[in-house]
């Protein structure tokens, strides 16, 4: 069975910082690449980090560039998304994905974890 678990989120003032963390099981972790995603209320779920599936390359939205790092334990199976000088606009769900392409490509979603950023 295949599970994706987000944790980490909730209540930070503007400027704060938090650790999201995704651990996952029941696929290969290692072979797939891991992305964090998030949705605002009223809004499309957007892309905000990727990562492959050795680590070597990640991939950041614009509008966390510079504030969030992206990183996979593929030892732990666990993705984490480090988020620094947070902002009222990070307030969001953010959603752990896992992908694998191929002739059948494979996308797993984790439940969503509540980030609310606010004074």
């Amino acid at each position: 069975q295949v599970q994706l678990v987000e944790s980490g989120g909730g209540l930070v003032q503007p400027g704060g910082s938090l650790r999201l963390s995704c651990a996952a099981s029941g696929f290969i972790f290692s072979s797939y690449a891991m992305s964090w995603y998030r949705q605002a209320p009223g809004k499309e779920r957007e892309l905000v980090a990727r990562i492959t599936s050795a680590g070597g390359t990640t991939t950041y939205a614009d509008s966390v560039k510079g504030r969030a790092t992206i990183s996979r334990d593929n030892a732990k199976n666990t993705v984490y998304l480090q988020m620094n000088s947070l902002k009222p606009e990070d307030t969001a769900v953010y959603y752990c994905n896992a992908f694998r392409s191929g002739i059948v490509p494979r996308y797993y979603w984790g439940q969503g974890t509540q980030v609310t950023v606010s004074s």
